[in-house]
């Protein structure tokens, strides 16, 4: 894919609505046509400011409420596994802590130069302008094509099985988490209020949660313990393994509790003074969240024995409650962390479903109409129905006790090859910017140079055989999640060479995208169709 100049920001039309067919004008065989969009600077000023209601603290929350989802509850075992010892494991969440800050930097400095809606949509298209359309359809199937909320649904399951006493078996814990996505479906899509005010709710109870979960790390320190005080931080670095592929699968688990760390970049069209916001609100939540992050896997180690959390799966908080206060607090906090797992599929839900119906509204997806419809109560339910299908294919399609892990990283898989690109963007244009790119200071260029380079090591390890301790998975190949975020990127291909290439000359069409001011204030490149006139 190559860079290509800027195009002309213009709408032309011969009166007739037909794009004028002149060669010099440009076409799909190379030409250039002057209604081709691309998102500028200029243009990003351009939002009303009654759209603007999103505060400074507002933001933060937004960044805050995503990033605390269940990883931090799931994942500290995988990491201490994979790791070895103690002291790596709290080191590989250090590291996490410096590549997720690097990565604000990065989207700081994209945030600032298009603050509009969309986030690395907006910024791959920037970059990439040649061949026409082609990343927008690779995005479009990264978006559309990974359960994002199917993760977070099986952990449900699994701590609110717990709670119940029941056994989590195949089958009982798909059908939780299918009643789970089920339930985030028909509240967002027909009862958007109160599935807004319950996702505030649980955004603010998961912190509540999470503190609570660092003040036992406390009093197990003081050991006042049900059971014998393990000494997790004597020889902390005992057992250290020494892998590149362990060290890059811990890198997969620490950042997928990074994730959201770009969630205000989404909507930075309607949030008040975007460039002073994006600035203070990204740094601030990151420095909180690594804060509690530490302080919360503290907690654990000072609760259980490594053996004890490595064997404990995703339930490792509930082991320091039982260990700490005993059996019927351990009942009572998987209530509290399968809570919190809702929150995070409520909010991503939420999210998804607006990505999709935004994507319908542009014309990108085939029946557009239908995916970008509001009907029939004013929430984009068809776009929510869309990732539950998905995600459902995929809680029940893989194995249980690899989906979870699956999900993870081959949502992670793909993002580290967006982030990469949008990384190395900047140091691209830092040398050869476009006449409305924005100088961009050494210190974003070493940020995003670092950044890039950490994303290009979680892209290119999971290529490699991990040894026999380090297999990410029970049943599946440990490259199932590097092809399938590979194959993600190539049926975003295939579309776009169906979609912008072979039904166009089939139907003597051009496909072109012009600008439209939605129902609801906000403007959008559309892409329409325009009768060949050659």
């Amino acid at each position: 894919m190559s860079l290509s100049s800027v195009d002309e920001k213009v709408h032309n039309t011969n009166g007739s609505g037909a794009i004028p067919s002149s060669k010099a004008a440009g076409g799909l065989g190379g030409e250039k046509y002057a209604d081709d969009i691309v998102y500028t600077v200029e243009e990003s000023d351009s939002v009303l400011p009654e759209r603007r209601q999103i505060g400074l603290f507002s933001a933060v929350f937004i960044i805050f409420n995503r990033i605390i989802g269940t990883g931090v509850f799931a994942t500290p075992s995988t990491i201490l596994a994979l790791s070895g010892s103690v002291g790596l494991s709290l080191f590989m969440w250090v590291i996490g802590a410096i590549i997720a800050s690097a990565g604000m930097y990065v989207y700081i400095v994209w945030g600032t130069a298009l603050p509009k809606n969309g986030g690395e949509k907006n910024y791959l298209e920037y970059i990439f302008r040649r061949p026409r359309y082609l990343i927008t359809s690779v995005f479009a199937a990264n978006g559309v094509l990974l359960a994002w909320a199917a993760g977070n649904s099986l952990v449900f399951g699994e701590y609110i099985l717990l709670a119940a006493n029941v056994e989590p078996t195949r089958w009982t814990l798909r059908l939780v988490g299918f009643a789970c996505l089920t339930f985030a479906l028909l509240l967002h899509g027909l009862a958007m209020k109160w599935g807004l005010r319950l996702q505030n709710f649980l955004g603010i109870f998961k912190l509540l949660v999470l503190v609570f979960v660092i003040i036992t790390g406390f009093v197990a320190l003081g050991g006042h313990m049900k059971v014998e005080k393990p000494h997790n931080f004597t020889n902390a670095f005992e057992g250290t393994t020494a892998s590149a592929s362990s060290f890059c699968l811990s890198l997969y688990n620490v950042i997928w509790s990074y994730i959201g760390f770009s969630n205000v970049n989404y909507a930075l069209a309607e949030v008040k003074n975007p460039k002073r916001t994006v600035r203070i609100a990204g740094p601030l939540a990151i420095g909180v969240v690594t804060i509690l992050y530490m302080l919360a896997n503290i907690a654990y180690f000072a609760g259980a024995t490594k053996e004890e959390i490595q064997t404990s799966g995703r339930l490792v908080a509930a082991l320091l409650f039982r260990n700490v206060y005993g059996p019927r607090a351990e009942r009572a906090l998987s209530v509290f962390v399968a809570m919190s797992a809702l929150g995070n599929v409520l909010s991503v839900t939420f999210s998804q479903g607006r990505v999709n119906q935004e994507l319908g509204r542009e014309g990108i997806l085939p029946f557009s109409k239908f995916w970008g419809s509001g009907r029939p109560f004013n929430a984009p339910f068809t776009g929510l129905a869309l990732h539950w299908a998905i995600c459902i294919i995929v809680i029940f399609a893989l194995p249980p006790g690899d989906a979870y892990d699956f999900v993870l990283n081959v949502i992670s898989y793909p993002l580290s090859v967006i982030n990469a690109a949008i990384s190395f963007g900047i140091i691209y244009l830092a040398y050869r910017p476009y006449p409305d790119w924005p100088k961009v200071g050494l210190p974003a260029q070493i940020a995003a140079g670092f950044f890039g380079a950490a994303n290009v090591f979680l892209f290119i390890v999971p290529l490699t055989p991990p040894p026999a301790f380090a297999e990410p998975y029970k049943s599946l190949p440990y490259w199932t999640h590097a092809v399938g975020g590979w194959a993600v990127f190539g049926l975003g291909f295939l579309y776009w060479v169906v979609w912008a290439l072979v039904l166009p000359r089939i139907g003597r069409y051009r496909l072109h995208r012009v600008e439209e001011v939605g129902q609801d204030g906000l403007k959008r490149h559309v892409f329409k169709r325009f009768p060949r006139t050659d």
